[in-house]
């Protein structure tokens, strides 16, 4: 079953299984939120998504991320704009 995270926005909530894509470490990248399985930081995507380039693009940038990747990022992103804690097993 499919679980939904997050508020109410215009664009409606976050699918969990796209939150599954991102991963912490405590031990690992200083406890960043990472791409699961790549040490490729949240925050480096979000940089690419905030300069304009498209998930699809990103995804050919960094050859261990799929567009798929670039939009669990974007995600994550928005919960934490709206200040909403969301806790992250690490893999």
């Amino acid at each position: 079953m499919l679980g939904w995270v997050g508020g109410h926005g215009h664009t409606g909530r976050v699918r969990s299984e796209r939150l599954g894509l991102i991963s912490t470490d405590p031990a690992g990248m200083s406890g960043q939120a990472v791409i699961a399985g790549t040490r490729v930081p949240v925050s480096v995507v979000l940089d690419c998504l905030a300069a304009g380039r498209s998930a699809e693009r990103i995804a050919s940038q960094y050859p261990t991320l799929t567009s798929e990747d670039a939009r669990a990022a974007a995600a994550y992103g928005a919960l934490l704009a709206r200040e909403e804690l969301v806790p992250l097993s690490p893999e």
